[in-house]
């Protein structure tokens, strides 16, 4: 059985809502996913700047510490 054109029609205007509510969904998702990453980028790393000493060391005094 054929369909006429106006139920053809009528048919795809019902479905566009749907198409739309999951391009909608996926859209949401990519952006949730997009958001954790940025914060996670976001944060500064935890590491403690630590002063180098200044005066330099012996071959010797270097040979004792590692003993």
């Amino acid at each position: 059985m054929y369909y006429s054109e106006t139920k053809v029609i009528i048919g795809g205007l019902a479905h566009v809502p749907i198409l739309i509510f999951i391009v909608n969904f996926i859209k949401a998702k990519f952006e949730s996913i997009t958001l954790k990453v940025l914060e996670a980028k976001k944060e500064k790393p935890k590491v403690k700047v630590v002063e180098v000493k200044a005066e330099e060391l012996n071959a010797i005094e270097v040979k004792e510490e590692t003993e």
